[in-house]
């Protein structure tokens, strides 16, 4: 487990100010959760760790799709496309923040943060002027996973090939001699810092590799990028990599990763859904889903329980299902898309096939209890779209319980 010795990020939301230093270790990643904030005298999560009882279970925080563009429309780009666009001049700022309050509110032990942390194409200055001033006040605790708004070109910008995602999370380098900037200037002209080839984000290769592993508790979690359309051989939409291709290489980890797991439970997750429940088919990237299908069969080989994914902005949860997408109530996986983190919505197909449960009039963050042999999981609302029909609830809750192995429920 590594480290964790650096200035803390200032938070500034809802007229505080909050500014701490961390030099702890994630304790909870090594078999401890943290102390009841109130006992200590100390707002999570900055208290002290210690040893829980036998019966503790982590609690993981799971959401994606979460902050919008700061500063002015650029490029091609419509007004609405910024955080003072939208519905009303401050929905998405009063998104964004309202999820992270809801964070803090759950105090998990770790959060899987699902892809397109920062919109619309994660330059560094974005994610420092939208992401971490809302999120930044627990991103030590953060599980990253790269969405294609990290990567791809959007909205009328040039992408970064997540060159700002990367920096945001690994740090970037810096000259011995002198302590300047080391910086990169991909093929379309952008300039970024160059990342740490290792941090929290996982290792930055060449081209961008961001995928990992990391246990709390009783679980084995894997974090994966799906983001594959401008990598070495691309993502392989009729799913059949060929050696020496960046999905390959992925495919490689992940089945060494699977085989040398020994855990009760295993759950995985990366950006885009290979199941969609989204009325839009473009919500839904074929060729990232055609890339992750071969995930879902080595993580159904090896009895995985839950596979987690953003992407589509909306809260969804499908029944246990095999990896053609049939239901499988006892050797399924299921999944959960929680892509309301904040940027904006999309629309739900209500007829989507083994879709149990779903909304999409409201922003919200999934809250999994892991267990020794099980799991529990409640979604909550964090804030209501402006934009609802009249007489929408004001609130959404989804709640319940399913085992890990056999029978997963």
């Amino acid at each position: 487990m590594r480290r964790l010795n650096r200035p803390f990020h200032r938070r500034v939301s809802r007229g505080v100010v909050v500014t701490a230093v961390v030099g702890v270790v994630l304790a909870a990643f090594a078999g401890t959760v943290l102390a009841d904030p109130g006992a200590l005298g100390n707002p999570w999560p900055y208290n002290a760790p210690v040893t829980p009882a036998a019966s503790a279970a982590p609690v993981l925080a799971a959401v994606g799709d979460i902050s919008c563009q700061p500063g002015d429309k650029q490029g091609g780009e419509k007004p609405s496309d910024v955080c003072t666009g939208g519905v009303t001049p401050t929905t998405r700022n009063a998104a964004q923040n309202a999820t992270a309050t809801e964070v803090e509110a759950i105090q998990p032990t770790a959060v899987a943060v699902l892809g397109d942390e920062q919109y619309q194409n994660g330059y560094l200055s974005d994610f420092e002027n939208s992401f971490d001033k809302y999120w930044g006040a627990f991103k030590f605790i953060q599980r990253p996973s790269p969405g294609n708004h990290e990567f791809y070109d959007n909205h009328g910008q040039l992408g970064v090939r997540g060159l700002g995602y990367f920096d945001y999370y690994n740090g970037f380098q810096h000259n011995a001699a002198d302590g300047t900037e080391i910086d990169t200037t991909l093929p379309n002209g952008v300039v970024q810092p160059t990342p740490l080839p290792d941090g929290q984000a996982g290792d930055f290769g060449q081209t961008g590799n961001g995928w990992y592993s990391y246990n709390l508790g009783h679980w084995h979690l894997i974090s994966l990028n799906a983001e594959c359309a401008d990598q070495p051989g691309g993502c392989f939409p009729n799913g059949n990599p060929t050696p020496g291709s960046w999905v390959a290489q992925e495919t490689e980890w992940l089945t060494n990763d699977l085989k040398q797991d020994h855990s009760p439970c295993t759950l995985a997750y990366w950006h885009q859904p290979t199941f969609s429940s989204t009325a839009d088919p473009s919500n839904s990237d074929s060729k990232e889903g055609m890339t992750a299908a071969l995930w879902w069969q080595l993580l159904y080989q090896h009895h995985a329980t839950l596979i987690l994914n953003g992407h589509d902005h909306v809260y969804s949860r499908f029944a246990p299902m095999d990896p053609a997408g049939n239901p499988d109530p006892q050797h399924g996986i299921r999944e959960f898309i929680v892509g309301t983190g904040g940027e904006s919505l999309d629309t739900v197909l209500p007829n989507t096939p083994n879709l149990q449960a779903w909304s999409d009039q409201y922003y919200g963050v999934l809250q999994l209890t892991l267990k020794p042999s099980g799991y529990d999981w409640d979604y909550e609302s964090a804030m209501l779209n402006p934009g609802a029909p009249d007489g929408t609830p004001t609130t959404y809750s989804d709640a319940g319980s399913g085992s890990c192995g056999d029978s997963n429920g």
